[in-house]
């Protein structure tokens, strides 16, 4: 769908809308965009150590194969 066709499906629905639905709303853009503009939560480096955190995980046998987890899953 192109963009003009996007926000006029969104201004019918919007119109639809009670007032404190609207606002709502308008807040929910408001987060949509305020984390859109943030610096990444998540630094390099602690990205890296989590992988690192991960990798001893598994090195250590604190991990479950794929086929473990399918059999889990179904439990679920």
């Amino acid at each position: 769908m192109q963009a003009k066709g996007i926000e006029k499906e969104m201004q019918a629905y919007f119109m639809q809308l009670s007032i404190a639905e609207k606002k709502s709303v308008v807040q929910m853009l408001k987060t949509f965009l305020q984390r859109k503009s943030k610096e990444p939560s998540v630094t390099i480096e602690d990205y890296n150590k989590d992988i690192e955190e991960a990798m001893a995980e598994v090195a250590r046998g604190e991990s479950y194969s794929h086929e473990e987890v399918i059999k889990m899953s179904k439990n679920w």
